[in-house]
């Protein structure tokens, strides 16, 4: 098998050459110390050309957390919100939120970083509503400076659910820079930008961005100082070139869906968080969006028949090779302590369902759904052919291969069920304007620090009309007066046992209603190479989530900069040429060169295994699963 493997790596290590010869020969020669610099990747599938904090969704990776800092950290592991900016938090009164800074906050260009900076931050989005927490003025009515390290937030009606989320999601800006960005919605900031956070913005091009080891940074005397003078987070757009880079050691710390895990995982020394199937942490659910506003998906014994019918132990097998596990009926993410202690059990005892294609079988000849024509498909009941579709995008083949296991699973009981792959443009719109008949996704149904941010996004209450976009979730237009009742009680309630008996209720009716079908666990994606840094989170040594995605840093990530160590190798800095090949060197001090497309700090360098990443305009897609 080894012997196997060593050739397959062989090959890709030579396509990978042969991809880099045919890039620019623009690119001059560059280094950083390898012992030094981390190379991630996983969360970065554009030029890095956006560091705005206050615009989230269009920010790179790493903007919020490792850049511009948050009051609070959340740990899912735990169920804990800690504080980081902040000394402390707690509500005073029913509706006033108090914030206590730590002692020496300061912004990376030396000055201090106060309580009116956060008035700032949150009076900012009001004064712009475009902003990613601007919504949260609908229902925040002053923030109130107490003294240079204490907040007072003051709220006209109090959504303590929303509050938990956003206490670690709203990056703080420097007062003395962003009161002079006048439409900060459009704005880039790429240049020199100043957080308050352990690393700042070295240098980018069209491939990655270089972080550089903030020294100065104020949570030294709290935290310790972070190992990686540098971080490279690199753009990788192939499967094989992500999995040649880990093995070769060029990819210390991987969020990609790597198949081939499970086979060179034991040969190569990888480590992920499990040592065994399904080797990953669920991250997210991926559900199976069935579109209520049409037949007869419309009807909730239609769909419960369907869940009868699919088989998710197939789709974790043939889709993700058994990489992930498969969901819950209700699909909460039940091994989060966050969602166990709201988790219904008697519920799902009672409402819930599992593969059984015979009562899949029973329901829908109970409905009138038979084969008339003997044709091996069932028709409706006045004889109309029964067809449907199913609609993941191109180039997502785990999601695809999902979508034709559900096709022939329903098969096998006598619906026609053709799956669609559009382009991911196409596909976006379908399922945010409701054109489509079923839809696998999973953008929001993450771990949160609130289960109800997970319910707000599957059954969104305010969903628009079919052919009108929707961007908060609820994809299928499921409505319910009850849901939207429950959901608005969660978010104003402070008793946490009537919050618990609220979620009991809730579940209770997505399992008799079962508007959308949980199939499987996305998996947290976590590959990590200890040829040059050691002491990755696993489960045996849980001290973090190793995730590195966007709004990720801030539940984990920023925990493993500050545990992992260096792996004690002799100091060797790779380098690359035009031509792709690979040089070392012994000097610690980074070359200066000048690079093109780049704007950076300072005119130095980009170093590293960049001779890899030819393969990466290749057409082969790698993913993340957020």
């Amino acid at each position: 098998m080894r012997k196997v493997l060593a050739a397959v790596l062989g090959a890709v290590f030579v396509l990978s050459i042969a991809g880099q010869a045919g890039l620019t020969s623009a690119a001059t020669q560059v280094q950083l110390p390898r012992d030094e610099t981390l190379y991630v990747g996983g969360g970065l599938w554009s030029q890095p050309n956006n560091f705005n904090p206050t615009v989230s969704w269009a920010a790179v990776t790493g903007t919020i957390g490792l850049i511009y800092e948050t009051l609070f950290l959340y740990d899912p592991l735990k169920d804990k919100l800690e504080p980081w900016l902040a000394e402390s938090g707690k509500w005073i009164n029913g509706n006033t939120y108090e914030v206590k800074l730590k002692e020496g906050l300061t912004w990376q260009d030396g000055k201090p970083l106060t309580a009116e900076d956060v008035k700032f931050t949150f009076d900012y989005a009001k004064e712009h509503s475009g902003l990613s927490y601007s919504p949260i003025w609908g229902w925040l009515k002053e923030v109130k400076v107490v003294d240079s390290k204490t907040v007072d937030f003051i709220f006209s009606e109090p959504h303590y659910e929303e509050w938990k989320y956003w206490l670690y999601n709203i990056a703080i800006i420097p007062e003395h820079i962003w009161k002079n960005i006048k439409d900060p919605v459009n704005y880039a900031n790429t240049k020199n930008p100043i957080g308050s956070g352990m690393y700042e913005l070295y240098k980018t091009d069209q491939m990655r961005f270089i972080l550089v080891r903030n020294d100065k940074w104020w949570g030294i005397k709290y935290y310790g100082k972070p190992a990686p003078k540098y971080i490279v987070y690199i753009i990788v757009y192939s499967n094989n070139l992500a999995l040649s880079m880990l093995v070769k050691g060029d990819l210390d710390w991987s969020n990609f869906f790597i198949p081939g895990i499970p086979d060179v995982k034991s040969h190569y020394g990888i480590v992920t968080w499990f040592k065994d199937k399904p080797y990953h942490l669920g991250i997210n659910t991926a559900f199976l969006f069935l579109n209520n506003q049409r037949g007869p998906l419309n009807n909730p014994e239609f769909r419960r028949a369907l869940a009868y019918a699919i088989n998710p132990n197939e789709i974790a097998q043939r889709a993700e090779q058994n990489q992930v596990t498969p969901a819950n009926p209700t699909g909460l993410l039940v091994q989060y302590p966050v969602f166990k202690k709201i988790y219904d059990k008697n519920a799902v005892e009672m409402y819930g369902f599992s593969y059984d294609p015979k009562k899949a079988d029973q329901i829908l000849d109970k409905l009138g759904f038979k084969d008339i024509n003997g044709d091996g498909y069932r028709e409706y009941p006045d004889g109309k052919p029964l067809k449907l579709t199913i609609e993941v995008p191109y180039g997502w083949t785990d999601w695809m291969e999902m979508a034709r296991v559900i096709s022939e699973n329903l098969q096998l009981v006598g619906i026609r069920v053709d799956p669609k792959f559009p382009d991911y443009s196409k596909y976006y719109e379908d399922i945010t304007k409701g054109t489509f008949d079923m839809a696998i996704n999973n953008f929001g149904s993450q771990v949160y620090a609130t289960p109800w941010e997970w319910f707000n996004w599957l059954l969104y209450p305010d969903v628009t009309p079919i052919g009108k976009a929707t961007y908060s979730g609820n994809w299928g237009r499921y409505k319910n007066d009850k849901v939207s009742e429950l959901l608005h009680n969660i978010n104003i309630e402070k008793d946490e046992n009537k919050k618990i008996q609220y979620y009991h209720e809730l579940q209770e009716i997505f399992l008799k209603d079962l508007p959308y079908i949980p199939l499987i666990y996305n998996g947290a994606w976590f590959e990590a190479s200890t040829q040059h840094w050691i002491n990755w989170p696993t489960a045996d040594n849980p001290y973090a989530l190793p995730i590195s995605w966007q709004n990720y840093w801030q539940m984990g990530g920023l925990k493993v900069l500050l545990h992992i160590k260096p792996a004690k190798a002799p100091t060797v800095q790779t380098s690359t040429t035009s031509s792709g090949s690979i040089t070392s060197s012994s000097t610690k001090t980074p070359t200066s060169t000048s690079t093109p497309t780049t704007t950076s700090k300072e005119n130095k360098g980009i170093c590293g295994p960049a001779g890899l990443l030819g393969l990466a305009l290749l057409p082969l897609l790698l993913r993340r699963r957020k």
